[in-house]
């Protein structure tokens, strides 16, 4: 039977190989969980439960596999000392995953601190339309490897909102274009339209504009769907490789 821990730090940082210096190919948020495969030194070599991505993580002093009871459903949520709201001492972010310890003055307690109510949602919840929250992200900094409100990457976008809803996706861009089936064309692009390139990926939140976290501008931006086909053609030379709705 395999033995599952739980990242109970906001950000942990996934390696590509064990060095701090090596590439950030992924990160786990508060509450993912996550299989040891090799034990080397200060470095684990691990596999996370929710999409079963692989790399290497820091040793640190991770908890004991916790089943949730709630996730965060705002950009970043406030962790503070006690109930009465007085010192903040952490921040977690969307998509979160805590347990409930104790409830008290609107307030939820977990392992690490007390949060808001407002700031969560049952672990059962999932909203009609799970991109419907996605403009939370606009502005927040483009990061390689990034998944949170400090810094995010293309295809993570995607993925925190799906995952958000209960629902599996891959992690990287070239595995979410062979997982989602359903195709659709670009003439017909609407709402909720997955946007794919070779490496890149765009949520469409009509039919005239898309969502993305964008390398080139460095942050997550609202952009023509028209106009980022042909920015991402001159400047990269990389064609659309699908269109999918879930």
């Amino acid at each position: 039977m395999i033995k599952y821990f739980t990242n109970n730090f906001s950000i942990t940082n996934l390696y590509k190989s064990p060095s701090i210096k090596s590439e950030i190919v992924t990160q786990m948020i508060f509450g993912d969980s996550f299989s040891i495969l090799k034990r080397s030194g200060k470095w684990l070599k691990i596999k996370i439960k929710e999409d079963g991505y692989k790399g290497y993580i820091k040793k640190r002093k991770f908890s004991e596999f916790s089943r949730p009871t709630h996730k965060v459903c705002v950009l970043r949520s406030k962790v503070y000392s006690n109930s009465n709201k007085r010192i903040k001492i952490n921040e977690i972010s969307f998509g979160s995953k805590i347990k409930k310890i104790e409830s008290k003055n609107n307030f939820l307690k977990f392992s690490k601190g007390w949060v808001s109510k407002n700031d969560v949602k049952p672990i059962s919840f999932k909203e009609k339309s799970p991109f419907r929250k996605i403009s939370i992200f606009k502005n927040i900094k483009y990061k390689w490897g990034g998944k949170s409100f400090k810094g995010i990457d293309c295809s993570a976008l995607i993925q925190v909102f799906l995952n958000f809803n209960n629902e599996f996706c891959p992690r990287d861009a070239k595995d979410q274009v062979k997982f989602f089936k359903k195709n659709t064309k670009l003439k017909r692009i609407k709402k909720n339209n997955i946007i794919y390139w070779k490496g890149h990926v765009a949520l469409a939140i009509s039919n005239k504009k898309l969502i993305h976290a964008y390398g080139p501008m460095k942050k997550t931006v609202v952009m023509g769907i028209n106009h980022t086909i042909k920015k991402i053609e001159r400047t990269a030379n990389l064609k659309v490789i699908g269109v999918k709705r879930l």
